[in-house]
């Protein structure tokens, strides 16, 4: 919601000024904070109306009325979570907070009503031979492999067309033809898309080379993940930080199938029993900057690793940025399977 400041109102608000609050913004919700814009809590419409019918005055202190247990949603959290918690508890608005519990804006329902049409370009890696799926694709590029009832490329574009992107690139190399004869010029979806064709293997990267000069950021992401991942979000946070590249992370774990043992001197001080070591991992996405994209060797093989510290040598501008909920990287069999098995519960069929 733009203009979510609008509905904070201090500890020493009155009901009046909630009321005030809540007229002006329509969001059907006022925000208590105190001096640092952590929440106290909040005063809906509902929670205001049942206020002045148990005989409170517009003069009361408007957090004797309010929710001090409210749901709010972290600010990292996807727009494919946030939509199910409001659909879950029946909400019509939601606080976004940060790790300190400060307020840092408002979501709403009709936020996922008005999506607004972003003429940002996206790229799609699309390119790769998938040989660690070796008889699954010796006929079929991997993202066109099914998974669930259509390609893993269909769901991924329909992801981004359905949060607001309208012009794509696909950067193809083996077997193009099954993915350029599938799509066409995206005309039938509503859709532009256009072709980075690769003559020769160039990296996770080199294919941005193939680009006309842009004049605004894009989006990057890899044509064999499936993801849940709110990429507006992304993208406008990248353009708030004036950055030249945001790497999209998450969390990945990893358990040690042995005990580990922790020694000093040759006397051993603990074993540890099949530990969860935890890493953040590039999730595969990424916003660059027509800046970044300007460092891309043109007719090389060069992958995104290089890109980033090549970027990060330079002085310039690289953060991350985290992203939580459903991800898959299908790089193995054991990967197509799962995702197979996960794709009804995630995304809509």
């Amino acid at each position: 919601m733009r203009n979510w400041q609008r509905a904070l109102i201090g500890p020493e608000a009155t009901f009046r000024d909630a009321l005030v609050s809540i007229d002006s913004t329509g969001a059907g919700m006022a925000l208590v904070v105190d001096a640092d814009n952590r929440l106290l809590g909040v005063l809906s419409d509902g929670d205001l109306r049942r206020a002045l019918i148990r005989g409170a005055g517009l003069e009361d202190a408007a957090l004797t009325g309010a929710n001090r247990e409210p749901f709010c949603i972290d600010q990292h959290q996807d727009r494919a979570a946030t939509l199910t918690m409001l659909r879950a508890h029946g909400l019509r608005q939601l606080p976004v907070l940060d790790a300190d519990r400060r307020v840092v804006g408002l979501t709403t329902v009709s936020d996922f009503l008005n999506i607004p049409i972003r003429s940002n370009p996206v790229v799609i890696m699309a390119g790769g031979k998938g040989e660690r799926l070796a008889e699954l694709t010796r006929d079929t590029p991997k993202p066109m492999l099914k998974v669930g009832p259509r390609p893993i490329l269909d769901t991924i574009v329909g992801n981004l067309a359905g949060q607001g992107f309208r012009n794509f690139w696909l950067a193809v190399n083996y077997k193009a033809e099954q993915i350029e004869r599938h799509f066409g010029d995206g005309s039938a979806l509503g859709l532009d898309i256009r072709y980075l064709r690769e003559t020769r293997p160039l990296g996770t990267c080199g294919a941005l080379a193939l680009l006309p000069t842009q004049e605004q950021p894009l989006i990057v992401t890899n044509g064999d993940v499936l993801a849940k991942v709110d990429y507006g979000h992304v993208l406008e946070s990248h353009l708030e930080a004036g950055a030249d590249a945001t790497v999209v992370v998450r969390d990945y774990e990893m358990q040690v199938p042995f005990g580990v043992v922790n020694a000093e001197a040759g006397r051993i001080l603990r074993i540890d029993e099949k530990p969860t070591q935890s890493y953040t991992i590039s999730a595969g996405a990424y916003v660059l900057s027509p800046s970044a994209l300007r460092k891309v060797p043109a007719d090389a093989y060069y992958d995104m690793p290089s890109l980033i510290a090549d970027l990060i040598g330079a002085g310039m501008s690289v953060r991350q940025q985290r992203a939580e909920g459903y991800w898959m990287d299908i790089g193995r069999p054991p990967d197509y399977a799962q995702a197979n098995a996960d794709f009804g519960t995630v995304f809509e069929v």
